[in-house]
Protein backbone atom coordinates (compact mmCIF):
# COMPACT_ATOMS: atom_id res chain seq x y z
CA UNK A 1 0.00 0.00 0.00
CA UNK A 2 1.04 3.41 -0.73
CA UNK A 3 2.72 5.38 1.98
CA UNK A 4 0.34 7.91 3.39
CA UNK A 5 0.85 11.71 2.45
CA UNK A 6 0.41 12.74 5.83
CA UNK A 7 3.30 10.67 6.89
CA UNK A 8 5.94 11.95 4.07
CA UNK A 9 4.89 15.67 5.01
CA UNK A 10 5.90 14.52 8.71
CA UNK A 11 9.27 12.75 7.07
CA UNK A 12 9.60 16.16 4.57
CA UNK A 13 9.09 18.65 7.16
CA UNK A 14 11.84 16.97 9.40
CA UNK A 15 14.21 17.27 6.68
CA UNK A 16 13.95 21.01 6.10
CA UNK A 17 16.30 23.51 7.73
CA UNK A 18 13.96 25.78 10.30
CA UNK A 19 12.90 28.44 8.27
CA UNK A 20 11.90 26.14 5.56
CA UNK A 21 9.80 24.44 8.56
CA UNK A 22 8.28 27.19 9.18
CA UNK A 23 6.86 28.06 5.80
CA UNK A 24 6.07 24.90 5.22
CA UNK A 25 3.88 24.71 8.19
CA UNK A 26 1.83 27.96 7.55
CA UNK A 27 0.55 26.03 4.34
CA UNK A 28 -0.93 24.15 7.17
CA UNK A 29 -3.91 25.98 8.77
CA UNK A 30 -5.02 24.99 11.76
CA UNK A 31 -8.73 23.51 12.29
CA UNK A 32 -10.00 26.95 13.49
CA UNK A 33 -8.80 28.34 10.58
CA UNK A 34 -10.55 25.78 8.35
CA UNK A 35 -13.87 26.07 10.10
CA UNK A 36 -13.52 29.79 9.82
CA UNK A 37 -12.77 29.82 6.18
CA UNK A 38 -15.71 27.22 5.71
CA UNK A 39 -18.50 28.49 2.93
CA UNK A 40 -21.50 29.65 3.97
CA UNK A 41 -23.05 26.98 1.89
CA UNK A 42 -20.99 24.36 3.48
CA UNK A 43 -22.70 24.90 6.79
CA UNK A 44 -26.32 23.20 7.80
CA UNK A 45 -29.16 24.92 9.81
CA UNK A 46 -30.05 22.83 12.93
CA UNK A 47 -34.55 22.81 13.42
CA UNK A 48 -35.27 25.02 16.09
CA UNK A 49 -38.18 21.79 16.87
CA UNK A 50 -34.42 19.81 17.15
CA UNK A 51 -33.11 21.75 20.29
CA UNK A 52 -33.78 21.31 24.01
CA UNK A 53 -33.67 24.81 26.22
CA UNK A 54 -32.75 24.37 30.05
CA UNK A 55 -32.79 27.68 31.72
CA UNK A 56 -30.94 27.01 34.98
CA UNK A 57 -30.91 29.11 38.46
CA UNK A 58 -29.03 32.11 38.13
CA UNK A 59 -25.69 31.86 39.19
CA UNK A 60 -24.49 35.59 40.83
CA UNK A 61 -27.40 37.40 39.04
CA UNK A 62 -26.15 35.61 35.35
CA UNK A 63 -28.45 33.17 33.44
CA UNK A 64 -27.51 29.90 32.51
CA UNK A 65 -28.46 28.27 29.60
CA UNK A 66 -27.83 25.02 28.19
CA UNK A 67 -29.03 24.23 24.68
CA UNK A 68 -29.26 20.66 23.81
CA UNK A 69 -29.42 19.12 20.02
CA UNK A 70 -31.59 15.96 19.57
CA UNK A 71 -30.59 13.04 17.49
CA UNK A 72 -32.37 13.00 13.92
CA UNK A 73 -33.91 9.65 12.90
CA UNK A 74 -33.63 6.45 13.05
CA UNK A 75 -31.56 7.36 16.44
CA UNK A 76 -33.21 6.93 19.82
CA UNK A 77 -36.46 8.02 18.35
CA UNK A 78 -38.66 6.17 21.35
CA UNK A 79 -36.54 7.93 23.86
CA UNK A 80 -36.66 11.25 22.50
CA UNK A 81 -40.58 11.13 21.56
CA UNK A 82 -40.07 10.49 25.57
CA UNK A 83 -38.71 13.68 26.05
CA UNK A 84 -40.61 16.14 23.87
CA UNK A 85 -43.86 15.10 25.66
CA UNK A 86 -42.07 15.77 28.67
CA UNK A 87 -40.47 19.32 27.77
CA UNK A 88 -44.44 19.89 26.85
CA UNK A 89 -45.81 19.00 29.81
CA UNK A 90 -43.12 21.36 31.40
CA UNK A 91 -41.83 18.17 33.50
CA UNK A 92 -38.57 19.21 33.95
CA UNK A 93 -39.81 22.42 35.70
CA UNK A 94 -38.47 22.70 39.63
CA UNK A 95 -36.48 19.58 39.20
CA UNK A 96 -32.70 19.50 39.74
CA UNK A 97 -29.15 19.04 38.63
CA UNK A 98 -28.54 15.68 41.29
CA UNK A 99 -25.13 14.40 39.88
CA UNK A 100 -21.75 15.85 39.43
CA UNK A 101 -19.00 13.15 38.82
CA UNK A 102 -15.68 14.17 37.90
CA UNK A 103 -14.49 12.76 34.94
CA UNK A 104 -17.88 10.93 34.15
CA UNK A 105 -21.16 12.73 34.03
CA UNK A 106 -23.61 15.73 35.01
CA UNK A 107 -26.68 13.94 35.62
CA UNK A 108 -30.43 16.03 36.03
CA UNK A 109 -34.29 15.06 36.72
CA UNK A 110 -36.40 14.61 39.93
CA UNK A 111 -33.85 13.88 42.78
CA UNK A 112 -37.25 12.60 44.82
CA UNK A 113 -37.70 10.17 42.38
CA UNK A 114 -41.56 10.81 43.26
CA UNK A 115 -42.67 13.31 40.40
CA UNK A 116 -45.73 11.81 38.69
CA UNK A 117 -44.59 11.31 35.04
CA UNK A 118 -46.63 12.10 31.86
CA UNK A 119 -49.37 9.56 30.21
CA UNK A 120 -47.82 7.99 27.49
CA UNK A 121 -44.54 7.55 27.70
CA UNK A 122 -43.15 4.72 25.23
CA UNK A 123 -41.48 1.71 26.90
CA UNK A 124 -38.28 1.90 24.47
CA UNK A 125 -36.88 -1.68 24.35
CA UNK A 126 -32.77 -2.12 24.77
CA UNK A 127 -32.67 -3.43 21.00
CA UNK A 128 -33.08 0.58 20.30
CA UNK A 129 -29.56 1.65 21.40
CA UNK A 130 -27.74 0.56 18.51
CA UNK A 131 -30.19 1.01 14.27
CA UNK A 132 -29.72 -1.15 10.85
CA UNK A 133 -27.39 0.58 9.11
CA UNK A 134 -29.01 1.59 5.88
CA UNK A 135 -27.76 3.35 3.01
CA UNK A 136 -27.57 7.22 3.51
CA UNK A 137 -27.21 7.71 7.15
CA UNK A 138 -23.50 8.87 6.40
CA UNK A 139 -21.08 10.04 3.43
CA UNK A 140 -18.28 7.66 4.36
CA UNK A 141 -17.04 5.29 7.26
CA UNK A 142 -13.19 5.05 8.55
CA UNK A 143 -12.29 1.50 9.31
CA UNK A 144 -8.61 0.37 10.07
CA UNK A 145 -7.49 4.44 9.83
CA UNK A 146 -8.63 4.71 6.27
CA UNK A 147 -11.84 6.08 4.71
CA UNK A 148 -13.99 4.57 2.33
CA UNK A 149 -16.99 4.73 0.64
CA UNK A 150 -20.49 3.20 3.01
CA UNK A 151 -21.76 0.55 0.55
CA UNK A 152 -23.42 -2.01 2.50
CA UNK A 153 -21.58 -4.90 1.51
CA UNK A 154 -17.79 -4.87 0.40
CA UNK A 155 -15.70 -8.08 -1.30
CA UNK A 156 -12.05 -8.51 -1.50
CA UNK A 157 -9.66 -11.14 -2.79
CA UNK A 158 -6.44 -9.07 -1.60
CA UNK A 159 -7.97 -7.70 1.53
CA UNK A 160 -7.03 -3.97 0.02
CA UNK A 161 -10.54 -2.08 0.86
CA UNK A 162 -9.23 1.56 1.92
CA UNK A 163 -8.79 4.63 0.28
CA UNK A 164 -6.33 6.84 1.93
CA UNK A 165 -7.19 9.16 4.68
CA UNK A 166 -6.14 10.53 8.35
CA UNK A 167 -5.52 7.50 10.49
CA UNK A 168 -8.23 7.52 12.65
CA UNK A 169 -9.79 4.32 14.09
CA UNK A 170 -12.31 3.01 16.65
CA UNK A 171 -11.58 0.68 18.86
CA UNK A 172 -14.97 0.28 20.15
CA UNK A 173 -16.49 -1.04 16.96
CA UNK A 174 -15.47 -2.08 13.06
CA UNK A 175 -15.44 1.41 11.93
CA UNK A 176 -16.80 5.32 12.45
CA UNK A 177 -18.16 8.19 10.74
CA UNK A 178 -20.70 10.90 11.14
CA UNK A 179 -24.27 10.95 10.60
CA UNK A 180 -25.58 14.50 10.45
CA UNK A 181 -23.24 16.20 13.12
CA UNK A 182 -23.51 13.21 15.48
CA UNK A 183 -20.40 10.46 16.13
CA UNK A 184 -21.31 6.76 15.23
CA UNK A 185 -19.96 3.70 14.91
CA UNK A 186 -20.72 0.76 13.41
CA UNK A 187 -19.88 -2.77 13.24
CA UNK A 188 -20.49 -5.93 10.64
CA UNK A 189 -20.74 -9.61 9.72
CA UNK A 190 -18.06 -10.71 8.09
CA UNK A 191 -17.59 -14.34 5.98
CA UNK A 192 -15.02 -15.79 3.83
CA UNK A 193 -15.38 -17.67 0.93
CA UNK A 194 -11.76 -19.31 -0.22
CA UNK A 195 -10.20 -16.09 -0.98
CA UNK A 196 -12.86 -13.90 -1.02
CA UNK A 197 -14.10 -12.13 2.02
CA UNK A 198 -16.99 -10.50 2.17
CA UNK A 199 -18.25 -7.77 4.86
CA UNK A 200 -21.46 -6.44 5.69
CA UNK A 201 -22.40 -3.27 7.52
CA UNK A 202 -24.36 -4.25 10.23
CA UNK A 203 -25.73 -1.65 13.32
CA UNK A 204 -24.93 1.32 13.80
CA UNK A 205 -24.97 3.58 17.49
CA UNK A 206 -24.16 7.10 18.85
CA UNK A 207 -20.67 6.71 20.80
CA UNK A 208 -20.23 8.68 24.07
CA UNK A 209 -18.11 11.98 23.03
CA UNK A 210 -18.16 14.92 25.40
CA UNK A 211 -20.74 16.51 25.43
CA UNK A 212 -23.14 13.71 24.42
CA UNK A 213 -26.63 13.58 26.22
CA UNK A 214 -27.87 10.16 27.81
CA UNK A 215 -30.90 8.64 29.33
CA UNK A 216 -30.70 7.21 33.36
CA UNK A 217 -31.45 4.22 33.74
CA UNK A 218 -31.82 1.34 36.58
CA UNK A 219 -30.20 -2.44 36.07
CA UNK A 220 -31.21 -3.99 32.76
CA UNK A 221 -33.80 -4.45 31.55
CA UNK A 222 -35.12 -0.99 32.20
CA UNK A 223 -34.37 1.44 29.61
CA UNK A 224 -35.09 4.70 31.46
CA UNK A 225 -38.25 6.82 30.23
CA UNK A 226 -36.06 10.10 29.26
CA UNK A 227 -36.67 11.94 32.77
CA UNK A 228 -33.41 11.67 34.45
CA UNK A 229 -30.77 12.93 32.10
CA UNK A 230 -26.79 13.08 31.91
CA UNK A 231 -24.04 14.72 29.60
CA UNK A 232 -20.71 13.51 29.26
CA UNK A 233 -17.95 16.18 30.88
CA UNK A 234 -14.85 13.78 31.06
CA UNK A 235 -13.36 11.65 29.30
CA UNK A 236 -15.13 9.73 26.68
CA UNK A 237 -16.76 6.86 28.37
CA UNK A 238 -16.88 4.42 25.34
CA UNK A 239 -17.64 1.48 26.97
CA UNK A 240 -21.21 2.95 27.71
CA UNK A 241 -22.10 2.48 24.26
CA UNK A 242 -24.89 0.10 22.95
CA UNK A 243 -25.77 -0.06 27.07
CA UNK A 244 -27.31 3.12 27.50
CA UNK A 245 -29.51 5.22 24.89
CA UNK A 246 -28.02 8.35 23.68
CA UNK A 247 -30.52 11.36 22.71
CA UNK A 248 -28.28 14.04 21.80
CA UNK A 249 -25.41 16.49 22.89
CA UNK A 250 -24.83 19.96 24.62
CA UNK A 251 -24.09 22.68 21.86
CA UNK A 252 -23.77 25.61 24.18
CA UNK A 253 -23.78 26.15 27.54
CA UNK A 254 -21.79 23.04 28.31
CA UNK A 255 -19.67 24.99 30.87
CA UNK A 256 -23.12 25.82 33.40
CA UNK A 257 -22.55 21.77 33.99
CA UNK A 258 -19.28 21.08 33.73
CA UNK A 259 -18.09 23.64 36.22
CA UNK A 260 -20.59 22.80 38.67
CA UNK A 261 -19.28 21.25 42.29
CA UNK A 262 -18.28 17.49 42.53
CA UNK A 263 -20.99 15.81 44.08
CA UNK A 264 -19.86 13.81 47.55
CA UNK A 265 -22.02 10.90 47.94
CA UNK A 266 -21.85 7.73 45.70
CA UNK A 267 -21.38 8.16 41.86
CA UNK A 268 -21.24 12.14 42.37
CA UNK A 269 -24.67 12.79 43.53
CA UNK A 270 -25.22 15.87 45.67
CA UNK A 271 -25.85 14.78 49.48
CA UNK A 272 -27.59 17.80 50.75
CA UNK A 273 -30.94 19.14 49.16
CA UNK A 274 -29.31 22.43 48.65
CA UNK A 275 -26.11 21.65 46.86
CA UNK A 276 -28.16 20.45 43.69
CA UNK A 277 -28.73 23.20 41.20
CA UNK A 278 -32.53 24.36 40.34
CA UNK A 279 -34.20 24.05 36.81
CA UNK A 280 -36.48 26.55 35.70
CA UNK A 281 -37.26 25.42 32.51
CA UNK A 282 -36.82 22.95 29.63
CA UNK A 283 -38.02 23.84 26.39
CA UNK A 284 -38.18 22.53 22.64
CA UNK A 285 -36.62 25.80 21.01
CA UNK A 286 -39.35 26.46 18.60
CA UNK A 287 -41.13 27.14 22.19
CA UNK A 288 -38.85 29.23 23.48
CA UNK A 289 -39.18 33.24 21.76
CA UNK A 290 -35.18 34.12 22.35
CA UNK A 291 -33.69 30.75 21.27
CA UNK A 292 -30.76 31.41 19.28
CA UNK A 293 -30.39 29.84 15.76
CA UNK A 294 -27.43 27.49 15.31
CA UNK A 295 -25.59 25.49 12.27
CA UNK A 296 -23.12 22.93 11.97
CA UNK A 297 -20.58 22.48 9.40
CA UNK A 298 -21.37 19.64 7.21
CA UNK A 299 -19.60 16.90 7.54
CA UNK A 300 -19.68 15.64 3.93
CA UNK A 301 -18.09 19.06 2.66
CA UNK A 302 -14.82 19.37 1.67
CA UNK A 303 -13.89 21.90 4.55
CA UNK A 304 -15.11 18.97 6.79
CA UNK A 305 -12.37 16.87 4.95
CA UNK A 306 -9.50 19.28 5.85
CA UNK A 307 -10.70 19.69 9.42
CA UNK A 308 -10.55 15.81 10.09
CA UNK A 309 -7.38 15.57 8.77
CA UNK A 310 -5.68 18.79 10.34
CA UNK A 311 -7.27 17.66 13.93
CA UNK A 312 -6.29 14.33 13.24
CA UNK A 313 -2.18 15.61 12.21
CA UNK A 314 -1.93 18.74 13.34
CA UNK A 315 0.75 20.21 11.36
CA UNK A 316 0.17 24.03 12.43
CA UNK A 317 3.10 26.26 13.42
CA UNK A 318 2.39 25.46 17.51
CA UNK A 319 3.10 21.27 17.32
CA UNK A 320 6.02 19.58 16.13
CA UNK A 321 4.78 16.00 15.10
CA UNK A 322 1.71 15.23 13.31
CA UNK A 323 -0.05 12.71 15.71
CA UNK A 324 -0.32 10.53 12.87
CA UNK A 325 -4.07 9.73 13.97
CA UNK A 326 -7.20 11.11 16.21
CA UNK A 327 -9.92 9.07 18.27
CA UNK A 328 -14.10 9.75 17.06
CA UNK A 329 -14.27 12.31 19.83
CA UNK A 330 -11.28 14.31 18.86
CA UNK A 331 -13.20 15.37 15.90
CA UNK A 332 -16.42 17.61 17.64
CA UNK A 333 -18.32 18.65 14.61
CA UNK A 334 -18.11 22.68 14.84
CA UNK A 335 -21.30 24.27 15.69
CA UNK A 336 -22.29 27.64 15.36
CA UNK A 337 -24.79 30.58 15.84
CA UNK A 338 -26.34 31.03 12.81
CA UNK A 339 -27.65 34.71 12.37
CA UNK A 340 -31.59 35.18 11.78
Amino acid sequence: MKKPVLFACATLLAALPLSAQEKEKKEFPAPGEIVAAAKTEEWVAIAPSDLLVMELAPLNAKPRRVVIQLMPPPFSQGWIGNIRKLAAAKWWDGTSVNRVQDNYVVQWGDATEKKALPEGLAVVPEGEYSARFALGLIPWQWVSGMRQPPVTVLSSRHGNLYLEAPNVGDPYGYAYSFAGDFPVSLSRTESLNGTERTITLDRIWPVHCYGMVGVGRNLSPDTGSGAELYTVIGHAPRHLDRNIALVGRVIEGIEHLSSLPRGTGALGFYEKEEERVPILSVRMGNDVKDAPAFEYLSTESASFAAYADARANRRDAFFIRPAGGADICNIPVPVRRKAR
